[in-house]
């Protein structure tokens, strides 16, 4: 066992939890898009030997991740360890009831919880977040006193507001394409410097899920792709970090026979029913349109005065691929949303159906080939991997319901001395 001085163990308490870490380097990944399958198939083609071991020697295990099944609001329950309910992060994307405007949810002014890397950081841990996406950034380094920058603008990182100015030559490599599996690669690669270097010891790297957008689990593109993250996540281990690693969201086709995207356009059908203005908002939306084309399997429906929501939730409910349909108050109760954040409505979609707005909404040329999106409850049970065996209590926690943004909680209580 590698021996690590000057590592704080003070413990701290964030968002009602009371973490005391280890003397040990602690990183959490999240793999963006992580269906469970995506391990399963990746060790048994013997491409992820790293996380294998982990499986034997650590644990691996399904957790529930928070609804809706997107990037955003999962990386801040993650990151602060509570709900959507509590954080307020609800979606990429959502019609701010202050102003009327649809917006995206990327800044920290959204964020209603503070972070567990700012706390660890207060305890006088050495904090390093690394992102694949730039729209990540500036939520979860909130109050952050440490390092934080994305891979897709890692060349413009500076002292005084990422608190690194050398990530290029910190990688060794140039600033990366963010519609690639590089830009994930690159962030493995940087934590795995950091630890190395002993520039961080308490760590959060999230990935993009451009590869499980474009690739299935068997195809070689993905099975290249799994064992590059091992290869990084076998880095960490050598430099004694504690690894644990869990997911915001699986992965699924959605698409049609054929190969063209299983849409339901909310919109016009609406519209056409009830003779209304009534406006859907798809919280997957941001700024990476080639991932999905703004199509994931969860839409926030606002309803005018007008309309009431019993015949909109039984009309919904007859369409073949509408799976689940909540007024605002079930949301709330079922989905762990937060009531502003949120529309009238929360309607959800089958296994292999994306919910639209409207057909010109849409742009389709870069998913035309085939989509694979997510958002719903078919992207909602995610794989949770630590590197070290559970304690007794944290076992008994593992059998019952435990969540993906336990995952902090996993790693650092949760492992025996």
């Amino acid at each position: 066992m590698t021996t690590f001085g000057d590592i704080s163990t003070q413990e701290f308490t964030i968002n009602d939890r009371t973490y005391r870490p280890p003397a040990r380097p602690v990183v959490v990944i999240c793999i963006d898009g992580c269906a469970d399958e995506y391990l399963s198939i990746s060790i048994a083609k013997g491409r992820m030997p790293n996380v294998a071991r982990i499986a034997g020697e650590g644990y691996r295990g399904l957790v529930r991740g928070a609804l809706p099944s997107f990037t955003n609001v999962n990386n801040s329950s993650i990151c602060t360890g509570v709900t959507p309910a509590v954080h307020g992060i609800c979606g990429n994307f959502f019609l701010d009831p202050d102003t009327g405007e649809e917006v995206m949810m990327n800044s920290a002014k959204y964020l209603r919880a503070e972070t567990i890397l700012a706390a660890a950081a207060n305890a006088g841990r050495k904090v390093a977040m690394v992102t694949a996406k730039e729209k990540l950034r500036d939520i979860l380094s909130h109050n952050l006193t440490g390092i934080a920058f994305s891979a897709e603008k890692a060349n413009e990182a500076q002292l005084s507001t990422h608190g690194i100015d050398d990530v290029e030559e910190l990688v060794g490599a140039p600033t990366p394409e963010i519609y690639s599996g590089d830009a994930s690669l690159y962030v493995l690669q940087a934590g795995a410097a950091l630890v190395e270097q002993g520039r961080a010891d308490f760590l959060y790297l999230s990935l993009t899920d451009f590869m499980q957008h474009k690739f299935d689990p068997w195809q070689e593109e993905s099975l290249e792709f799994h064992a590059g993250i091992d290869r990084e996540i076998g880095r960490l281990l050598d430099a004694g970090a504690i690894v644990a690693a869990t997911a915001d969201h699986g992965m699924n086709a959605k698409q049609t026979a054929d190969g063209s995207p299983n849409v339901i356009y909310l919109e016009p059908l609406l519209a056409e029913e009830f003779d209304a203005n009534i406006k859907v908002i798809l919280p997957i939306t941001d700024p990476y349109v080639a991932h999905h084309g703004a199509l994931g399997s969860l839409a926030m429906v606002h309803l005018p005065d007008s309309v009431r929501t019993d015949p909109v939730i039984s009309r919904l409910m007859e369409i073949e691929g509408i799976t689940e349909v909540h007024c605002r108050a079930s949301a709330v109760r079922k989905l762990e949303l937060a009531p502003d954040r949120i529309g009238d409505l929360v309607v959800l979609s089958g296994r292999d159906v994306v919910l639209g707005r409207s057909p010109e909404h849409h742009d389709l040329k870069a998913v035309a080939s085939g989509l694979r999106s997510h958002g719903g409850r078919y992207e909602e049970m995610v794989p949770l991997l630590v590197s070290e065996p559970l304690n007794d209590a944290y076992c008994r926690k593992a059998s019952g319901d435990p969540r993906n943004f336990d995952v902090f909680d996993f790693a650092v209580n949760g492992t025996k001395p």
